[in-house]
């Protein structure tokens, strides 16, 4: 269940229920009753949950690369792969706390349209928002997670508002993207290419 713009947003219990905001790069995954929140642009969360074992999780991702490919799978480029440890994470996580992955279900948000170019790096590419669409729907298929729901794209950004109780999702679009969204997101993604690169050419000593 999605609650798209909600006037005023009404949690059951809400005065018992702990609140969580998850910032770029982070996750967090509850065996509680929590409402776990976060500001999206042309990053993607992916909320999961078993709802036998009522345990929930999301993540906020941007995939970063100089080179999007348009004529291979998202999850075996370089940027995929860092997407693809950012999912197992959270899934790791969530199986420590008493999660079962084939109970596990899937809803995700974001991938806007609101890093178009960065600079040169980012020129004669597609969107940033689109490759992160890309990523999410392709590991979610690999990994037999099923997408229940979903508000994937278009060009504003979005508060969304995970709640554990009923595994809704609260989203409150954004009429105009502020310039600190983009620029958190632009330093975001430039920290994200230089953590890779430093990654890949790191000698191992044994």
């Amino acid at each position: 269940m999605i609650k798209r713009n909600p006037p005023e947003l009404k949690i059951q219990n809400s005065k018992h229920c702990k609140r969580v905001t998850i910032s770029p790069g982070e996750y967090y995954v509850s065996n509680e009753d929590v409402l776990i929140t976060t500001l999206l642009g042309s990053c993607v969360s992916a909320c999961l949950y078993d709802p036998y074992n009522k345990i929930t999780g999301m993540n906020h991702f941007l995939l970063s690369s100089k080179r999007y490919s348009k004529d291979i799978p998202m999850c075996i480029t370089d940027a995929g792969r860092y997407g693809i440890h950012s999912m197992e994470l959270l899934i790791n996580e969530m199986l420590k706390r008493g999660a079962e992955r084939g109970n596990l279900k899937a809803k995700a948000f974001g991938g806007g349209s609101v890093l178009k170019t960065i600079g040169s790096l980012a020129s004669n590419y597609f969107v940033v928002g689109e490759v992160n669409i890309r990523f999410i729907r392709e590991f979610l298929h690999n990994e037999n997670i099923p997408l229940v729901a979903s508000d994937l794209g278009g060009t504003a950004g979005r508060v969304i508002y995970f709640y554990s109780g009923d595994f809704s999702v609260h989203v409150r679009k954004m009429a105009k993207t502020g310039g600190r969204l983009v620029k958190r997101e632009e330093q975001y993604w430039k920290k994200s290419i230089k953590k890779q690169e430093e990654a890949e050419t790191r000698i191992d000593l044994w």
